[in-house]
C-alpha cells in the first residue's frame, strides 16, 4: 500500500488496483470516520474474519456475513446456541473457521458488557485517538505501519474487555479503515493535504 496509482481522474493510493469494489471502498470507505457503535462492531467483527486473507476475500463476502451474522446485531450474536454456530459452519458464504465464529459471539457479549456500563462502544474506541482522526502524511514507497502503540493500546483494552481477534495488527487494520487514523498516502486525492493543494 505504499504508492499511488493513476487513474484518468484522480490519483489513489495503489492497493485497490483496478478491482471496482474495492476501488470503491478506498473511495468511499475507507479512512472516513465511522462513529456508529454497530456499524463499529461490524467492522471490528470483519476485520477479524480478515485474520490470514486478504481485505478483499472479505469484502467481497461482507453480504454474506451481514446475512450470517444477523446484521452484526450484537444482542442477537450474544445468543447464539452451538447449534447456531454448526449453522455457521456449513455456510459456505463466510469463512468457516470455528474461532473465528465463536470469537464474534464472545465479542458480542463484551460490546452488551461494555454498554451495560453507559459507555458506547463509539466513545470507548474513539477515546483511544483523543475523538479526533490521526491524520499521518505517508510517502508513495515510504514505510507504512502495520501498528502503533496507540493500536497495541486499544488492542490490549479490547482483549481486557473479553474482545476476541483484536490483536494490535488487526486493530490498526480497523482505525484505518474507520477513520480513526487517515492512512491515505499525501499523493492520494482521499488525503486533506491533497485537497489543501488542489484549492491553491
Amino acid at each position: 500500500m505504499g504508492m499511488t496509482r493513476e487513474l484518468p481522474d484522480k490519483p489513489r493510493c495503489i492497493w485497490p488496483g483496478s478491482d471496482p469494489l474495492y476501488l470503491a471502498y478506498h473511495d468511499k470507505e475507507w479512512g472516513v470516520p465511522l462513529r456508529d457503535s454497530r456499524a463499529l462492531f461490524e467492522m471490528l467483527q470483519l476485520e477479524g474474519a480478515q485474520a490470514g486473507l486478504s481485505w478483499i476475500t472479505i469484502l467481497r463476502k461482507r453480504e454474506n456475513y451481514r446475512r450470517a451474522f444477523d446484521g452484526f446485531d450484537p444482542v442477537k450474536i450474544a445468543r447464539y446456541t452451538p447449534a447456531k454456530v454448526a449453522k455457521l459452519m456449513a455456510d459456505e458464504g463466510i469463512v468457516r473457521n470455528r474461532l473465528k465464529i465463536e470469537g464474534v459471539a464472545a465479542s458480542a457479549k463484551a460490546y452488551l458488557a461494555l454498554e451495560k456500563e453507559g459507555v458506547s462502544f463509539s466513545d470507548f474506541l474513539w477515546n483511544f485517538v483523543g475523538g479526533e482522526p490521526i491524520v499521518n502524511h505517508l510517502k508513495p514507497g515510504g514505510p507504512i505501519p502495520a501498528e502503533t502503540e496507540t493500536s497495541q493500546a486499544m488492542s490490549k483494552a479490547l482483549k481486557q474487555r473479553g474482545f476476541k481477534f483484536v490483536g494490535p495488527t488487526i486493530v490498526y487494520a480497523f482505525m484505518q479503515a474507520t477513520g480513526m487514523v487517515n492512512d491515505h498516502l499525501v499523493s492520494c486525492y482521499r488525503h486533506p493535504d491533497f485537497k489543501k493543494r488542489a484549492k491553491r
